[in-house]
């Protein structure tokens, strides 16, 4: 594969900020979404198990509903498409036999090949001591999704922010998620800044290299 310039990258990242303000005429295109989807689907999780689901809001009267619950910020309202992380509850062994069936179809191998893997994940997540915080560590998993997602809509030049100043389990209850055993964690509005935002043009304030990385 050809790899991107390391400038492209760090100017793209330097480029991106948590957008306070979008302009809700700007809409992601076909292709760029299917671009951003994709990118979700191919974050990496622990196992591969994927104990996830992305939520991709685009009625604006759905949005609407989210945005008081998201302390009044315009940002689900404004934005193009919301994104809302939700985590796939108390992991059961059936859960981990449809990514192990997953896992055959695409691989072409049968299920009793790969039945020591199997039961590794559900001696752990399932029955193991990572099930007492599975839903803790569901969640983590799903900030990996949110971070990847943040950095392929920034190489697109599409702009996002970061919500966990929200309500969550009252949005699981406007998508309906506790009867289909998802809870929402965090969201993520994308779209394109509005030429109104100020904080578009501040400085990123980071600490140094020197201090935040220490090489051993």
């Amino acid at each position: 594969m050809n790899a991107i310039a390391t400038n492209t990258l760090l100017e793209s990242l330097k480029w991106r900020y948590a957008t306070k303000k979008f302009d809700p005429n700007q809409k992601i295109s076909v292709d760029t979404w299917a671009a951003l989807a994709e990118s979700l689907v191919l974050t990496p999780s622990s196992y591969g198990l994927q104990p996830w689901k992305f939520l991709v809001i685009t009625s604006q009267s759905v949005k609407d509903q989210l945005k008081p619950l998201s302390w009044n910020q315009s940002q689900p309202s404004d934005c193009s498409h919301y994104v809302v992380f939700t985590i796939k509850k108390n992991l059961t062994a059936d859960y981990v036999d449809h990514f192990v069936q997953r896992m055959a179809e695409v691989r072409d191998v049968t299920t009793d090949s790969i039945a020591g893997y199997r039961s590794v994940m559900v001696s752990d997540v399932v029955y193991g001591a990572r099930s007492l915080s599975v839903n803790e560590w569901a969640t983590r998993q799903a900030y990996i999704a949110l971070g990847n997602f943040m950095t392929c809509a920034a190489l697109l030049g599409v702009d996002t922010c970061p919500m966990e100043g929200i309500e969550p389990a009252k949005y699981d209850k406007v998508l309906g998620l506790a009867e289909k055993g998802y809870a929402t964690v965090v969201a993520c509005a994308a779209g394109y800044r509005s030429s109104e935002d100020k904080y578009a043009k501040l400085a990123k304030v980071r600490f140094s290299v020197a201090e935040m990385i220490e090489t051993i």
